[in-house]
């Protein structure tokens, strides 16, 4: 073997420790925005990482997950969006009716955003079609 190979060979074996180390740290963030209170809300909040855990997905281990709460002020929801948004999460979980949502949408046109909401989406221009929502909002 000739020194610049093992030179080469030295130094691949002493990064990758350092760089699967850093793999393990990148879990995906998952924001949940909400204009309740966690101690009205516990109930759905335990049924999300329930839902999520079902996917493989759990909080702590492979899963971060970042919650807004309003606490009962919509007002707030659209400064608690763009939170999420600076925090780059992967993707945002909007719930608990349609301000929620309309705060997500106006918040980014390119994360994910996952909702529930009461209304028909189609009709208060969420998305295009339930068959093919198109954009970055999925119900």
């Amino acid at each position: 073997m000739k020194r610049r190979e093992f030179i080469t060979l030295l130094g691949g074996t002493a990064a990758w420790p350092l760089a699967a180390r850093a793999q393990q740290l990148a879990v995906p963030v998952v924001g949940i925005l909400h204009p309740g209170s966690v101690e009205t809300e516990s109930g759905f909040n335990a049924a999300v990482l329930r839902g999520l855990a079902e996917t493989g997905y759990v909080e702590g281990r492979n899963l971060a997950v970042e919650r807004r709460w309003a606490a009962g002020q919509y007002d707030r929801l659209p400064a608690l969006a763009a939170d999420l948004v600076r925090r780059q999460v992967a993707a945002i979980v909007s719930v608990g009716g349609l301000n929620s949502v309309l705060a997500a949408k106006a918040a980014t046109s390119t994360l994910p955003i996952v909702f529930e909401t009461g209304v028909n989406p189609v009709e208060f221009g969420l998305v295009a079609s339930l068959n093919r929502p198109g954009g970055n909002l999925t119900e």
